[in-house]
């Protein structure tokens, strides 16, 4: 099997369009309510060191998940070091222990297995997918990656060049674009989250292999990091393997330290920003506002709200602004939850002589959300949400993701248990009461990607507040 090098991706804020068809509103059957999902049992195990292993069995397929989940990802980054986070574990598989890049990728595709190093906000990862005949020979590959990469100098400067190439693309690319500058209106150019994951050009010329190696030390430690296995293996058989890879990994002196971010931006009326893309063929929209960490206790009502109004096939502003009006192939909305809080975003790409009709219907559907739902769309939205959940442990990489979820965000071990009936007790006044609260049209951003001529008259009518014009210049920075 391949070795996927996996690179976090460029865009800072980034949603997948659920695709699941659904009923339209007018007339649909309401679904029967979803069945309780039985999640396995956590074993809770700690190597000689203290690095804590959660286990998980699953005894279908001779096949075992491990994931090294490191409690830093890029809302670490130092200041003027944006990016630090993903360059670091991008370079992880470039060579490690005694192995170059090409000769560890041939070790590992010579056991069948696959492994992937990869960052996140909250998190850092080294992921390995091995059959569990082979585990044993594939957990020291692993180990060397996490815990002795090489970052040789010509690695480094070889992804360096991937990536500014990848802000130059950027530059280019409406969707990089939008999702940018919205970041950056949202939380400003002092927090972590108003840049590109993938940090700037500027720090990207800047990061040297001493850095990489410094951010590695500081984050990559037994004490800041748990083990995670789930497949055909018992703890008595797997926890063995795993002291001989990790059990003498030694953590750094001192304590753990993590970068507190600033408070983002008070917003105190709704504003427009427009960037100038001429002759864009479509006009990218992103609308909303700072909105809640993954602790918040709305999580619930929240995911349901978002399900009726724009996280679905069949949500308000999908059916509005594709099915009714054919202004874009698909309208969405979400709120990227986090360990601190990410934005809220209703986003689409419509039509350039459509823009101003469609941010008219986006403000329409976000003013309508926060009436009270109908009873059979509430129904409906909150089975959409418990019907997919299943999916999400299907297969041993789905429960490890689970359980990376459930580590960082220090959920209840029995959280995915409880999550359907927790889904199916929200009411008509839970939606209506956390829309009113985190729901605040007045106070939303308002970003534009587009041919400002064709399309600057038309927004400035809707007077929606007042227009920013932004170029992509102070949006990247300079080359």
């Amino acid at each position: 099997m391949r070795m996927r090098l996996t690179v976090t991706a460029f865009l800072v804020a980034a949603a997948v369009s659920l695709s699941a068809q659904g009923p339209d509103r007018s007339k649909p059957p309401v679904p029967g309510p979803a069945p309780t999902l039985r999640v396995p049992a956590i074993q809770k195990q700690k190597l000689s060191n203290g690095l804590p292993v959660w286990i998980v069995e699953q005894h279908e397929v001779p096949v075992a998940q491990v994931n090294l989940v490191v409690l830093s990802g890029s809302g670490d980054d130092p200041v003027g070091k944006y990016g630090i986070a993903a360059l670091t574990s991008s370079m992880l598989t470039e060579g490690a222990g005694t192995r170059v890049g090409l000769d560890l990728a041939d070790a590992i595709d010579f056991l069948g297995a696959d492994l992937s190093a990869a960052s996140s906000s909250d998190l850092s990862a080294v992921r390995l997918h091995a059959p569990v005949a082979r585990l044993a020979d594939a957990l020291p590959l692993m180990a060397d990656v996490a815990q002795r990469p090489i970052f040789a100098a010509a690695d480094l400067d070889r992804l360096r060049q991937q990536r500014l190439t990848s802000v130059m693309q950027g530059r280019d690319d409406a969707n990089t674009i939008a999702a940018l500058a919205f970041a950056r209106t949202l939380f400003g150019t002092t927090h972590r989250f108003g840049t590109a994951t993938m940090g700037t050009a500027a720090t990207l010329r800047a990061f040297t292999v001493d850095d990489l190696r410094a951010f590695h030390a500081a984050a990559f430690r037994p004490d800041n990091a748990t083990l995670i296995v789930v497949g055909d293996v018992t703890a008595a058989a797997v926890l063995p393997l795993l002291e001989k890879s990790f059990g003498s990994w030694k953590a750094a002196s001192g304590p753990v330290t993590h970068v507190r971010q600033p408070a983002p931006p008070a917003r105190t009326r709704r504003e427009v920003y427009l960037v100038d893309k001429p002759g864009a063929p479509q006009t990218q929209i992103r609308i909303g506002f700072v909105g809640v960490p993954r602790s918040t206790p709305d999580y619930f009502p929240l995911e349901v709200m978002n399900t009726i109004l724009g996280g679905s096939f069949s949500s308000r502003l999908n059916l509005n602004l594709r099915e009714e009006h054919g202004y874009t192939y698909g309208a969405n909305s979400f709120f990227d939850m986090r360990v601190d809080a990410g934005p809220f975003t209703a986003f689409a790409g419509v039509q350039t002589d459509k823009t101003a009709e469609s941010l008219k219907e986006f403000f329409n559907e976000l003013t309508g959300i926060l009436q009270p739902v109908p009873a059979d769309e509430l129904a409906r939205g909150k089975n959409y949400v418990a019907l997919g959940l299943p999916s999400d442990f299907e297969t041993t990489g789905d429960i490890s993701r689970r359980l990376e979820e459930t580590l960082v965000y220090a959920l209840p071990d029995d959280y995915f248990s409880r999550y359907v009936p927790n889904v199916q007790v929200v009411s008509v006044a839970d939606v209506q009461r956390v829309t009113r609260a985190h729901i605040r049209t007045d106070r939303m951003a308002v970003v534009i990607v587009g041919d400002r001529k064709a399309i600057e008259p038309g927004v400035r009518a809707l007077n929606l507040g007042p227009v920013n014009i932004i170029t992509i210049d102070q949006i990247f920075g300079a080359n």
